[in-house]
């Protein structure tokens, strides 16, 4: 089979596994009474991305092929997510049980997102392809996965359910076992010379560039948007159907849907990064993702689901995400892969993943989840219900909390846009 339409199916798989859950879980955990606790669940994400990442990829580099780790890392994970799957299904949720499944399964599936990229680049450069034109194509179908996933999740009615983790289980199997059919990608056949190099650890010598160590600070700082609305959009959307006078609207009871809108424009704006890269290089087109995320997050601010103009701006926000993640996200790893020594190659995408899904998604959780909790939370007592809404008075309050929290996030995306701007220093030349 050609070597593109493989790697497209693994693309699918990879990210229909994390979009079985990503965007809506925050709806399960606030239903079942955990609102407090999302951003944990978000943070934990980047906590296991501190070490896990780079700790695989130093195993796929030296030792054990990295289509075979995927596919190891992908069985494990999702075991653990189906356990957590069966805790959630018990008339009394055990949190401790459910929070330590949750974080074994992320734990082996957060490295996957930088070892699908180094076996997506391997085979690429094998077949004698350029991984900049030929990747993004690539890569839109995972974000195509996502949404399948996503949609799935949504009109069968998993995603206020623990039912959406036991389907990310079963589409993590099958991904498992599809990763040992990739084509073979040799590990590092030299000697190593030293202790770091046998461990991997000359991936982390990249700080010792100022090019490289700005580029990775400036990674973390926009990592800490990038869970902040996959935790918090679906709880916030949802929400509105506890306020009174915004009870029963479509977009209120089909959150997810209406954040898949997110991914739609994520497929399309994969397409436009080759172009983007060759004309503008890599400072400008994270410089337009850092002022999306100004703009996805104050959209959020002034927007509803429930009125006309209010749903528009909820659009909006979603279509900006496209720019904000994709100009980042994707075209960080290219970066990457391009500035590093082929011998460090996963080892340096999983340093790319520990700044970004590791310090940045974690503070980035933490920190929302304090912000929404003295804004939206502390006014949010169900004994205030009346029929399950809450009266006039309190929802201007929650309404005017999460208004205040997307504004802040807003905030620190502008400040951290400026700077970058002033610190990170690249000539590039524009190619045609």
């Amino acid at each position: 089979m050609n070597i593109k339409i493989r790697l497209t199916v693994m693309n699918f798989l990879q990210f229909a596994v994390w979009g079985a859950y990503l965007t809506s879980m925050g709806i399960f955990l606030a239903g079942a009474g955990f609102a407090g606790n999302i951003g944990w669940f978000y943070a934990t994400q980047g906590f296991v991305s501190l070490f896990m990442p780079a700790v695989i990829g130093i195993v796929a580099d030296r030792w054990i092929p990295a289509q075979k780790m995927l596919g190891l890392c992908h069985l494990i994970a999702a075991a653990c997510i189906g356990g957590a799957a069966y805790v959630g299904s018990q008339a009394t949720i055990n949190f401790a049980s459910l929070f330590t499944l949750y974080t074994l399964s992320v734990a082996f599936y957060m490295p996957t997102l930088a070892l699908s990229n180094s076996v997506a680049y391997t085979a690429l450069r094998q077949q004698g392809l350029d991984t900049v034109k030929v990747f993004p194509p690539i890569r839109v179908f995972g974000t195509v996965g996502f949404i399948c996933a996503m949609w799935t999740t949504n009109f069968a009615g998993f995603q206020g359910s623990y039912t959406q983790w036991y389907f990310s289980a079963v589409l993590g199997i099958i991904l498992g076992f599809y990763c040992f059919t990739l084509p073979a990608c040799p590990t590092c056949a030299e000697k190593a010379k030293s202790l770091s190099e046998a461990l991997g650890l000359k991936a982390f010598a990249l700080f010792k560039e100022k090019k490289m160590a700005i580029f990775f600070f400036f990674s973390m700082l926009l990592g800490m948007s990038l869970q902040i609305t996959n935790g918090f959009a679906g709880p916030f959307i949802t929400g509105f159907n506890a306020l009174e006078g915004y009870t029963g609207s479509w977009g209120a009871n089909n959150a997810t849907a209406l954040v898949s809108l997110s991914q739609i424009s994520e497929t399309l704006c994969i397409l436009l990064i080759p172009f983007f890269l060759k004309r503008f290089g890599i400072k400008k087109v994270m410089l337009i993702s850092m002022f999306a995320w100004v703009l996805r997050f104050g959209f959020l601010g002034v927007g509803n689901p429930t009125t006309f103009l209010g749903v528009v701006l909820l659009v909006a926000s979603m279509i900006v995400y496209g720019v904000a993640f994709d100009f980042f996200n994707v075209s960080g790893s290219l970066y990457v892969d391009q500035e590093t020594d082929p011998a460090i190659r996963s080892s340096a995408q999983g340093v790319f993943m520990l700044m970004t899904n590791g310090f940045g998604a974690a503070i980035g959780s933490l920190a929302a989840q304090k912000v929404i909790n003295t804004l939206v939370n502390s006014h949010m007592n169900p004994a205030d219900m009346i029929n399950g809404v809450y009266p006039a008075a309190i929802s201007q309050q929650i309404m005017h909390g999460w208004s205040e929290s997307w504004f802040i996030f807003a905030g620190f995306s502008l400040v951290v846009a400026i700077l970058f701007a002033i610190c990170f220093k690249y000539k590039h030349t524009p190619q045609n």
